[in-house]
């Protein structure tokens, strides 16, 4: 497993974010209605559901911490929420630069976009948390929001289903269909998919890694002013 994050994984990442990269700029047609913008989508929920899959990982690890004290859990949480806040971020970058020549505006108080932007505001405050209060109680106090925020990603999936709101359902339309009807589309949708969350691994791995370093270094630290 080491070997394979360390050695393959990042090469693996690098290939497909090639491909997915050449795939939305010289393979995928154009959108008759909406241009251009549209290939944005292609970035746009890929970093959507890799900010779901680390507030996953925060919810796991913090799970795990507060059942077992496991600092492997605590480390996947921390990891996982620095990457939701860095992938939330992209999605609430990426969604504007869309919707300001589709809706004619940057921003409307949508209820997806209101709710993703309370998530972002939550794992803001979670690594705030983190910096001001260390140790155990800092981690549990932590792991106790990572599992609050856990509760907006249901919210934010099914809001365009529950409410009636202007940003639109693509990947399963509020009809029942799929919003991508051509096969390259549907192709360079899925590339996409495998890139991001191969590059969602790698950068869970690599900052985890960073983490426990860091914990043994002061660790040792510690031993040594004893």
């Amino acid at each position: 497993m080491k070997r394979f994050c360390d050695d393959i994984l990042p090469y693996l990442t690098l290939v497909a974010m090639t491909a997915a990269i050449a795939l939305v700029f010289l393979y995928v047609p154009t959108d008759a209605a909406q241009g251009i913008v549209q290939r944005i989508f292609y970035f746009h929920v890929p970093l959507a559901m890799m900010t779901y899959a680390s507030v996953g990982a925060v919810a796991l690890g913090s799970a795990w911490y507060l059942w077992k004290r496991s600092a492997t859990g605590d480390r996947i949480a921390h990891a996982g929420a620095e990457l939701a806040l860095l992938f939330c971020t992209l999605v609430l970058t990426t969604g504007p630069i869309w919707a300001r020549p589709i809706w004619g505006t940057w921003w409307t108080w949508d209820a997806r976009l209101t709710s993703t932007l309370i998530l972002w505001l939550i794992f803001a405050a979670y690594l705030m948390l983190r910096s001001v209060s260390a140790g155990e109680q800092g981690a549990r106090y932590a792991a106790v929001l990572g599992l609050v925020g856990a509760i907006d990603v249901p919210i934010i999936n099914r809001s365009v289903y529950w409410w009636r709101t202007i940003h639109p359902a693509v990947i399963r339309t509020r009809e029942g269909g799929s919003g991508l009807g051509d096969p390259r589309m549907q192709l360079t949708f899925a590339v996409c998919i495998v890139a991001f969350t191969l590059l969602f691994a790698w950068l869970l791995w690599v900052r985890h890694n960073h983490l426990r370093v860091h914990q043994e270094f002061e660790q040792l630290r510690n031993e040594a002013l004893t």
